[in-house]
């Protein structure tokens, strides 16, 4: 089994360390990413290609990402941060400091806040088609 996944992140391009992403990870298609093993997500994240999230020259403190979040193509996560639930990272953004808010869309370089938006409304989250559908659970 792990000889298949690291074969399939060799073929796709990427490098994603196991147990990284909580359930509900939307991949949306093939090209470079990189993740760094200590860096944690939670459920329902969909990432674009293009997109490193890595820590500092220390290589222990990554970031820590929360629940429902978009992260668009060739953005940057990195160093010691925290990001809350419900926020959308907008395309070529450099994020490098925390985002507590939650439910916001951050973007440029470095990143800011750019709206109250986030993700509500926008995004239905895989976990939640399967508490919502008994079939299959």
């Amino acid at each position: 089994m792990l000889f298949r996944f690291y074969t399939m992140n060799a073929n796709l391009g990427f490098s994603i360390p196991i147990n990284v992403f909580g359930p509900g990870l939307r991949i949306a298609h093939r090209g470079t990413i990189v993740i760094n093993k200590n860096a944690r997500t939670g459920d329902n994240c969909r990432i674009h290609a293009c997109t490193n999230i890595g820590s500092n020259l220390d290589e222990v403190s990554a970031p820590q990402i929360g629940n429902n979040m978009y992260i668009g193509p060739g953005a940057k996560i990195f160093g010691n941060v925290v990001i809350a639930d419900n926020i959308t990272i907008g395309a070529n953004s450099v994020v490098n400091k925390s985002f507590c808010e939650k439910s916001i869309s951050i973007a440029g370089i470095p990143a800011k806040k750019i709206n109250i938006k986030g993700l509500d409304d926008i995004m239905v989250t895989a976990t939640q088609i399967v508490k919502n559908n008994p079939a299959l659970q």
